[in-house]
């Protein structure tokens, strides 16, 4: 019966047949092009983020937009009547704990305590933990090209850092800061452990089972601060927030995500992860008064030059 379910899985998209040993596809591709989207939507999300926590208590925030996530992609994965084996979906719900319910508390916790930049810098340490924990379970191999890069991009994400805090000390959370370093632990280990899933199970059915077990835990966690939220007095901008973060941030792009993960592996993915500073600090700018610098803008060329010499390390 499970191995029929699975079967079924497998046919559901023509993606979804890739087999795990499946050469890394060369070149600039349509799934590139996704996760570009996806790395735009994510940078815009930070200082979304930010304000929607200011205006809702963070807690109340983040159980609205993933809860709203949740309904979103579990109507559309039922809509398509794909059988998932009971194996798997234990193994999912468990791994969206850690991917949506973890992950999300640690991130919106830090982006209000911090600055929407400083958030994006922090958490663009992710490639090189998920290559790190990759190679050693052996399901990534990193070649010299792409070590290149990732340390041009750390080298970058370092310059960054270290000038926003000399400059803008007083902007930041060391407290903020911690716990972006610890959601991009947790991001790391479930993107690894997501790769044999995310292989053989379409990104729909893999986004609704982790999202809604990621979910369910993190609503018990925030319905003291969904009782008091002053929802009746949120302007359409609060709203939007909302919107934006819980469709658009936990729905559409990890969605593009996902299909990353399969095509293109977990560092690769993840290596799309530092184009977000570059965003971020842009829309924080504009939106939120964070200048950025002189020393992030030559941060900025170096994470890009790291994502191009690991993109085609092939």
């Amino acid at each position: 019966m499970a191995g029929r379910a699975a079967g079924a899985v497998a046919r559901a998209t023509p993606e979804a047949r890739r087999e795990p040993g499946a050469r890394t596809p060369r070149g600039f591709t349509r799934t590139d092009l996704l996760l570009l989207a996806m790395t735009l939507i994510w940078g815009v999300n930070f200082s979304v983020v930010k304000y929607g926590a200011d205006v809702v208590p963070p807690l109340a925030f983040n159980g609205a937009r993933m809860a709203l996530a949740s309904v979103a992609l579990a109507a559309v994965a039922l809509a398509r009547t794909v059988r998932l084996p009971r194996r798997d979906l234990g193994a999912l719900l468990l791994l969206g704990v850690l991917g949506n319910g973890v992950y999300q508390l640690l991130f919106v916790l830090g982006v209000s305590l911090t600055r929407a930049g400083n958030a994006a810098l922090v958490l663009a340490a992710t490639p090189a933990v998920v290559a790190l924990l990759g190679r050693l379970r052996g399901v990534e191999r990193i070649g010299p090209r792409a070590v290149l890069g990732i340390a041009l991009s750390i080298a970058g994400i370092g310059i960054i850092v270290l000038s926003t805090a000399q400059g803008q000390a007083g902007d930041s959370s060391v407290r903020g800061d911690a716990l972006m370093l610890a959601a991009c632990v947790a991001w790391a280990v479930y993107t690894v452990l997501l790769k044999p899933y995310a292989e053989r199970i379409d990104g729909i059915t893999l986004s609704a089972v982790t999202m809604v077990g990621g979910t369910l835990p993190l609503l018990v966690v925030a319905a003291p601060s969904l009782a008091v939220a002053p929802w009746t007095q949120l302007t359409w901008a609060g709203w939007g927030a909302i919107l934006y973060s819980g469709l658009g941030a936990l729905v559409v792009a990890y969605l593009f995500y996902y299909r990353g993960v399969r095509t293109l592996g977990p560092t690769r993915t993840a290596m799309y992860a530092n184009l977000q500073p570059v965003i971020a600090l842009t829309v924080a700018w504009l939106t939120l008064g964070e200048t950025p610098t002189i020393f992030q803008v030559v941060g900025a060329a170096l994470i890009l030059g790291g994502l191009v010499l690991t993109r085609r390390s092939g």
